[in-house]
């Protein structure tokens, strides 16, 4: 395996793989890989009865996730940062995003998933529209 850092970024409309996130991040001077998965719930806000999910993004989205993978890229000790967010309909249960952070040790790679996601959440123009069982929605994130 060679020795340089792996940075994956994506916005796609094809299912997410856990699997697919650790083999890229993986690297010979990594200890620990912190993972996060963000799946597709049958709530939101105290509300039941979510059937599905439709997510859009800007077309600038994946340029401000890539500034994001970048700045945790670019931290001590981390050798490979992944973050990819699904756009499309998602089912619940669906994978709707995929962080992982690998570094020399647990705390470097936690921190860095952590400020990832919450960054990637809070900061990245993607939006969802939720589908209620009763043929209600609503969008998220607007």
């Amino acid at each position: 395996m060679s020795q340089h850092q792996s940075i994956v970024v994506d916005v796609r409309d094809l299912p997410l793989s856990v699997d697919e996130a650790l083999r890229e991040v993986r690297h010979p001077r990594a200890g620990a890989v912190s993972l996060f998965v963000g799946t597709v719930r049958e709530h939101d806000e105290g509300r039941e009865g979510v059937t599905r999910l439709d997510y859009s993004a800007h077309p600038g989205a994946v340029d401000r996730v890539q500034a994001l993978v970048d700045e945790v890229a670019g931290r001590p000790q981390v050798h490979g940062v992944y973050a990819v967010h699904r756009v499309g309909t998602l089912e619940v249960g669906d994978l709707a995003v995929v962080c992982a952070v690998a570094a020399e040790h647990r705390a470097e790679a936690f921190d860095g998933c952590r400020h990832l996601i919450e960054e990637l959440k809070s900061t990245v123009p993607i939006w969802k529209r939720q589908q209620f069982e009763a043929g209600e929605h609503e969008w998220v994130g607007l």
